[in-house]
């Protein structure tokens, strides 16, 4: 019963917010708020300091949160030395993937995992690069896939594979600029834009680029802003405007001669995917995970 209060704290300290913690553990906001209650009881001391707005940790709780970080770290040894001695992976496995990676790589490569340990159970969420990383840190996903370079002192961060950004434009009603190969970049600018929200990798890695390319990105022509990759493609279809995603998203339809894809003439949107976990030993279905996904593009 104390290492579940002590997980449920950890969460709330990483979140500092019981509501999101009550979402990423699928309680009830009172119930998180009577678990802490219960380990401020059984330790003698107040976690939490409620005389302000703010949410914010005690003295005492922000020790806690230091030896809990560590004592979730020794859980975790300990059950991959036992399942290493008994020669079997079980449990859960929280998985947590950008757009991109997450509909249409990711996938595709979870039948080999899924033979090799039928006991397993796999969950994934879908989100935007900076909402996976955010669920990494407080521990609501194990590993975490996205599309955007980062760096951050408490994860470790694994490139796996090259994409490349395309600008993507209707077959049967394509603008003027795009009929050839390639645009040059001042005309980039001219284009109605069909975009990824703010927090996407995608538009991330675009933005960077457009900003080491002299160009700003505030002076594109966003006559859209949507979340979800399909729906993109579809209004692009539909001959409303052109975007820029992941060469990874669009193959069947490049295949099909559905959308044209065309570059920008002197400037490379080719990045990288990444696998992300935190710097603590990882349970043993992650670990195994881990190892296999990244052996298959080796």
């Amino acid at each position: 019963m104390f290492l579940d209060h002590l997980k449920v704290f950890y969460i709330a300290a990483t979140k500092k917010n019981f509501s999101e913690t009550a979402k990423v553990l699928h309680l009830s906001q009172p119930s998180v708020s009577l678990q802490i209650k219960h380990l401020e009881e059984y330790l003698n001391t107040s976690l939490f300091d409620r005389s302000t707005k703010k949410m914010e940790l005690t003295d005492t709780g922000k020790l806690l949160y230091q030896y809990a970080e560590q004592i979730i770290e020794l859980v975790n040894v300990a059950e991959k030395e036992l399942a290493l001695l008994s020669d079997t992976i079980h449990g859960d496995l929280r998985l947590g993937a950008s757009m991109t990676i997450g509909e249409y790589l990711l996938p595709y490569h979870l039948s080999a995992f899924i033979k090799k340990y039928p006991k397993v159970h796999i969950k994934m969420k879908i989100d935007n690069s900076h909402q996976i990383i955010d669920k990494l840190l407080s521990g609501e996903i194990d590993l975490g896939f996205i599309e955007a370079t980062i760096h951050h002192e408490k994860l470790e961060i694994i490139p796996f594979l090259e994409d490349e950004l395309l600008i993507i434009s209707s077959m049967s009603s394509p603008s003027p600029l795009l009929v050839d190969e390639f645009i040059e970049l001042d005309q980039l600018v001219l284009l109605p834009l069909i975009m990824r929200e703010r927090g996407s990798g995608t538009r991330q890695v675009l933005e960077r680029k457009l900003l080491e390319n002299k160009l700003d990105p505030s002076k594109l022509n966003v006559i859209l802003e949507l979340e979800n990759t399909e729906s993109i493609k579809s209004a692009v279809g539909s001959g409303l405007g052109a975007a820029i995603i992941s060469k990874t998203a669009i193959q069947k339809e490049a295949e099909l001669g559905i959308l044209k894809t065309t570059r920008i003439r002197g400037l490379s949107l080719k990045r990288h995917f990444y696998l992300l976990n935190k710097k603590q030993s990882l349970s043993p279905a992650s670990d195994a995970f881990k190892e296999l996904f990244l052996g298959l593009f080796r």
